[in-house]
């Protein structure tokens, strides 16, 4: 699955690589956009070729705590998009999600961040009903709303998590079963399907990788 996330120059770099024997197993690139698909890249961003990390966010979580870049200082998590009223793809994320909460349970240093696409719906309340029903553990994973716009800047500039371009407003309205994994520099690690049993192994994989 991850051919679709990346430019072709990108993937014959990692395919020589591999073939070569000098990819290691143990080392994650950082993606940088020009690394990845240009549909997944804003505009602005298409020719940035190095230093490309999350920018500095705030948000709700579901106990109506500030969440910032500091409640992630010197951890790895995982960002997915979502929201609460979802019928299709959101169930089946969140539920990956979970497995992913489950597995790193004793890690301190991995969490997990969802962010609502429908914040003015997502209200705390909402997310905190959400969250219970769903398992979410309050120290490992947050489950956010916040400003809608900040929220869709978030996911095309610094996530990279969707493919349509937008202005976060009345009639913006994104969806996406991307996973992005963030590292302790906030940088990107890789970018996953959070649909796919096959990507959530991998995901769970390198986590461990970025561990070591």
């Amino acid at each position: 699955m991850i051919s679709k996330f990346l430019n072709k120059s990108t993937l014959t770099l990692l395919v020589l690589a591999f073939s070569c024997n000098t990819f290691s197993k143990k080392q994650l690139p950082v993606y940088n956009p020009s690394d990845l698909n240009p549909e997944l890249v804003d505009k602005s961003l298409l020719n940035k070729n190095e230093n490309h990390s999350v920018a500095n966010f705030s948000l709700i979580n579901q106990n109506g705590n500030s969440i910032t870049q500091e409640t992630f200082k010197d951890k790895i998590y995982i960002a997915d998009f979502f929201f609460t009223r979802c019928p299709s793809i959101c169930p089946i994320m969140t539920n990956n999600m979970l497995k992913i909460q489950n597995e790193f349970i004793n890690h301190d240093d991995v969490m997990l961040l969802s962010l609502s696409v429908t914040p003015d719906i997502d209200s705390i309340s909402v997310l905190k009903e959400y969250a219970n029903n769903k398992g979410v553990i309050d120290s490992k994973w947050h489950v956010t709303t916040g400003d809608k716009k900040h929220i869709y800047n978030l996911a095309r500039k610094s996530y990279f998590a969707v493919v349509e371009q937008g202005d976060g407003g009345l009639q913006d309205f994104i969806h996406t079963p991307n996973f992005i994994l963030i590292d302790k520099k906030k940088q990107i690690r890789g970018i996953y399907d959070g649909t796919d049993d096959d990507d959530i192994k991998r995901v769970i994989n390198d986590i461990k990788i970025l561990i070591k």
